[in-house]
């Protein structure tokens, strides 16, 4: 289950997905680039005058999971056909499979014939082919062409695509700026007599309590007291009654300070691993994948957990029907010694579009970015009135099997997103207000801890980052199952320093100190 996904554009598996397993990600990107026909004289191309003599444009963009309705694709469909018809483009939609995109990517720019505009996941991508000399400075075609996307998407995107002061990206923005939010049972809380937790020595008397007075009241032992996963997945909440995190950089003494060697991170770790010492959380959290943690909550085998915001839509819904009894409630972000409390926030963009050097068309993709972000944003986000959504007492409501069927659409839409929060409730509260999905994005909104650092990754992040990382993610899940001592950590930051952390944080504070 993708931790950021949207719960009404859920990606469904295309078929030649499997094609992947017998080839390597260049292959699949040479063979699928050309099946789409990415050469001149491929089928759009060749039909520009039967278009109207439409300007034709090429887009690389994420989306190869996505499922059509028989005799649609991703060329030939009603939203592609809405695209066009507003924008006067003649638009054909390439798909490399999302195994390897990135690298798959890296193919296509080795091409002889690049697309037009291409849709990558990673700015650190976008920072490596700026230093190439192969993306287009968007600065002029946005200021002529892109008025919605210089008005709904915020300074601080674009400034994760500005390189020595010219912008080589539009960003495309995460309209959920965190995912954590504590849920319990109240139906237990209320056979043990407890109120909901507050404090960090409440939440512990809560998961002792869970874990050791059967709370379910079936005469077994076999509830855990707090579910987490693999990885320290789901303990945001935790973490952040230190004020800290796992991975980000916060701002200590007017200097950036990498979170994963900060004192108040040790702490958050002492705390965890004393958990775990008494038995208060799940005994299987090194091996639990997200899915073991679904089918806990459903099997109601838990009761307490840092839950992601649709959720309630998930595996507590399937909970709830399993079990007429459970009932389930959103709950105060524990506070820690100091009083504070909160939860990590996401990366405010999550696609960046860039323009080949080679393209004869940027105007057209600064348009067709335009479009989705400006006048095109509410259909490509709700779909089609009177087919996906319909008004019923002055209320959005959804027919979910037509949504299924075109939500392929979010191929589009997540090119430019830009967000909209009276369309954002209008979809949410659609799904049904009893699952609070807006309500918890509201609540997780006003607890996010921010990540000072928003800039693209400096050279030596893109180097050491994602090694140190890994070594810290073991040594972390080792300290809280007891298989390292607590003292570890500080030989962690140590080593942190010298394997690469001293140059990411000299890196993050010149940039620190220059947007700040």
């Amino acid at each position: 289950m993708n931790e950021k996904s949207d719960p009404l554009v859920a990606p469904k598996p295309r078929l030649y997905a499997a094609i992947a397993a017998g080839l390597g990600a260049a292959a699949v990107g040479i063979a699928l680039y050309g099946l789409l026909g990415a050469t001149p004289d491929g089928p759009k191309a060749r039909n520009e005058l039967a278009n109207g003599g439409r300007e034709p444009i090429t887009v690389v963009a994420l989306g190869a999971y996505y499922s059509f309705p028989p005799g649609y694709d991703e060329n030939r469909n009603p939203y592609l056909d809405y695209i066009e018809d507003k924008t006067g483009l003649d638009i054909s939609i390439k798909l490399p499979l999302q195994e390897g995109y990135n690298e798959q990517l890296n193919v296509i720019m080795e091409s002889s014939k690049l697309p037009d505009l291409i849709s990558t996941t990673s700015n650190s991508w976008v920072a490596d082919y700026v230093k190439r000399n192969a993306l287009l400075p968007l600065d002029d075609y946005i200021d002529k062409y892109g008025s919605d996307l210089k008005k709904k998407i915020p300074q601080e995107a674009w400034d994760l695509v500005r390189f020595n002061g010219k912008i080589y990206a539009v960003p495309s923005l995460n309209s959920v700026r965190g995912n954590e939010i504590m849920y319990a049972r109240k139906d237990w809380l209320d056979r043990l007599g407890m109120a909901p937790p507050v404090t960090l020595d409440d939440y512990a008397e809560v998961m002792r309590r869970f874990a050791e007075d059967d709370p379910d009241g079936n005469g077994k032992n076999d509830t855990v007291g707090l579910l987490i996963g693999s990885g320290l997945v789901r303990t945001a909440p935790f973490f952040g009654a230190f004020g800290t995190q796992t991975n980000g950089w916060y701002e200590r003494e007017g200097k950036l300070v990498y979170a994963g060697v900060l004192p108040e991170t040790k702490e958050a770790l002492r705390y965890l691993a004393g958990l775990y010492k008494n038995k208060w959380i799940d005994p299987e959290f090194p091996i639990n994948k997200l899915i073991s943690l679904e089918e806990k909550i459903v099997a109601g085998k838990a009761g307490l957990f840092s839950a992601v915001w649709y959720d309630t839509r998930g595996p507590i819904e399937a909970n709830r029907k399993a079990d007429p009894r459970a009932e389930w409630i959103p709950l105060d972000y524990p506070s820690g010694p100091d009083g504070l409390r909160g939860v990590a926030d996401n990366a405010i963009a999550r696609m960046f579009n860039v323009v080949p050097a080679t393209s004869k068309h940027p105007e057209a993709a600064i348009r067709l970015l335009n479009f989705i972000a400006g006048d095109g944003y509410r259909t490509l986000n709700l779909g089609f009135e009177n087919e996906v959504w319909t008004r019923s007492g002055g209320r959005m409501v959804t027919n979910f099997e037509e949504h299924d069927r075109q939500s392929y659409r979010g191929i589009y839409g997540a090119l430019a997103d830009a967000g909209d929060p009276e369309v954002d409730r209008e979809r949410l509260d659609s799904l049904g207000v009893h699952f609070r999905l807006y309500e918890n994005l509201q609540r997780i909104s006003r607890n996010l801890i921010p990540n000072r650092f928003t800039g693209p990754p400096t050279p030596v992040m893109t180097t050491y980052g994602a090694k140190l990382y890994a070594v810290q993610e073991s040594l972390f899940t080792k300290i809280v199952a007891g298989v390292e001592p607590i003292e570890a950590f500080d030989r962690f930051a140590e080593r942190w320093y010298k394997d690469g952390g001293k140059e990411m944080t000299t890196e993050a504070n010149a940039w620190f100190s220059r947007y700040r």
